[in-house]
């Protein structure tokens, strides 16, 4: 399927079988085209900020993947996954782009596991708010609503770091996230963006790429700071445990593109490689990537607070669906529930599915929780490394022995916990 976004409606093809034109940054008919972004540029104007110009030029790259991703049904591929997409987008630099083509192609691929095909072309969008106030924040963390990147906020603080927080707005997160920042450290300067990206016909589900834009909105921020101003590096945290940023494959029937890689090592280094060869001065880091949740839970700096808040935020794959609720028994949710064996503290989350114990099709037998407890038999009866499989094998990984330490760890809390529910 072929894409061509633009900031103009005018350098867009019309809406045809064979190319859906994106709008940036613009509303329009949504029934004759994709649109993204058109609330980012209210939303920055009203931080009066002015990110760098090549930070802009990677939010319509990453909005422009996302709308592409989302638009095209993976039934409607051959093997039922794997899709070709051709995607022209307007930057202002289309030469630097082009220079990075193989380098985002094998971005894109890793993270979505389809096949891509990009493009460039100049546009002339330039964002020139009235106002400009760069934030005197020391770095930029990402906050989801998660209970990581709960950690992640209430750490840097008690640090003695003041970060400037960024959400992807998000339904049944908003309010998290709007409660997490307004409450940490008295208060943290809260960017809450939208990507408001939709698509013609019936969207696709898996949306393998949206830690893309999540990454890109950090980047962006990052760039507004004085700090930036200043020729100075800013930090972007991303903070994620290292089992779920490795999200080794539980069985054979999770291989490959049906473990997510949102915050996999390898997607890290490749983007802080385009940001690197952008000339952005934004440095990505992660400090839990060898921890598990239950670490992360168990050595949060405030604890009294983490006990307050860490059963409101979210973690189930299945949390909208649900009508806002967790089911609990998600490969998500047990890990959640597995981190709080390891923390020791009651764990007040309400979940839809909670005696996984029950020999039933919905709770024991379900498929996600068969598929744990054949995963912790795996690397106990055949070694890690049959387990882990070629999740670690890329070059691009440091400190191997590390990451399947944390994998190693991140196994037995899940053992610990179907144990004590009954599940073997």
């Amino acid at each position: 399927m072929k894409f061509v976004a633009s900031s103009s409606s005018k350098a867009i093809p019309v809406l045809s079988r064979r190319c859906i034109p994106i709008l940036l940054y613009g509303r329009g008919d949504s029934t004759r085209l994709a649109t993204a972004g058109a609330a980012l540029i209210e939303d920055l104007t009203a931080h009066q900020v002015r990110p760098a110009v090549r930070a802009w030029d990677l939010l319509s790259i990453a909005l422009s993947v996302f709308v592409a991703d989302s638009a095209v049904l993976r039934t409607t591929s051959p093997d039922g996954w794997t899709r070709e997409l051709d995607l022209a987008v307007g930057v202002s630099d289309p030469d630097f782009w082009t220079a990075q083509k193989a380098l985002l192609e094998g971005m894109l691929r890793f993270l979505t596991t389809d096949r891509w095909t990009l493009s460039f072309s100049r546009d002339k969008f330039a964002f020139s708010p009235s106002q400009v106030k760069a934030p005197a924040e020391s770095c930029v963390a990402l906050l989801s609503g998660g209970i990581d990147s709960l950690v992640g906020a209430i750490d840097l603080v008690a640090e003695g770091s003041k970060p400037l927080v960024v959400s992807q707005l998000v339904l049944g997160d908003a309010e998290k996230q709007t409660l997490f920042a307004g409450e940490i450290g008295g208060g943290l300067r809260h960017f809450q963006l939208n990507h408001n990206a939709s698509s013609p016909g019936e969207n696709e589900r898996s949306q393998r790429s949206r830690s893309l834009i999540f990454l890109a909105y950090g980047t962006l921020a990052a760039t507004a700071l004085r700090r930036y101003e200043q020729d100075k590096t800013v930090t972007l945290y991303v903070p994620e445990n290292g089992f779920i940023s490795v999200n080794p494959p539980l069985t054979d029937a999770r291989l490959g593109s049906l473990s997510t890689r949102t915050t996999h090592p390898v997607f890290l280094a490749q983007f802080q490689r385009l940001v690197a060869n952008a000339d952005l001065r934004v440095t990505l880091q992660n400090p839990y990537r060898f921890k598990t949740k239950g670490m992360m839970l168990s050595e949060c700096r405030d604890q009294k607070y983490l006990r307050k808040r860490a059963h409101e935020a979210t973690s189930c794959g299945r949390y909208r669906r649900n009508g806002l609720l967790h089911c609990g028994r998600c490969v998500p949710c047990m890990i959640r529930r597995a981190a709080f064996v390891r923390w020791k503290k009651p764990d007040k989350t309400v979940y839809i599915c909670q005696d996984l114990g029950r020999d039933d099709a919905d709770h024991a037998r379900y498929n996600d929780v068969r598929s744990a407890v054949l995963a912790i038999a795996t690397p106990r009866d055949d070694g890690l490394d049959s387990f882990l499989g070629a999740t670690l094998a890329s070059d691009l990984i440091p400190d191997k022995s590390r990451y399947r330490a944390v994998v190693n760890q991140g196994m037995k809390e899940l053992q610990v916990f179907l144990k004590g529910v009954r599940v073997t």
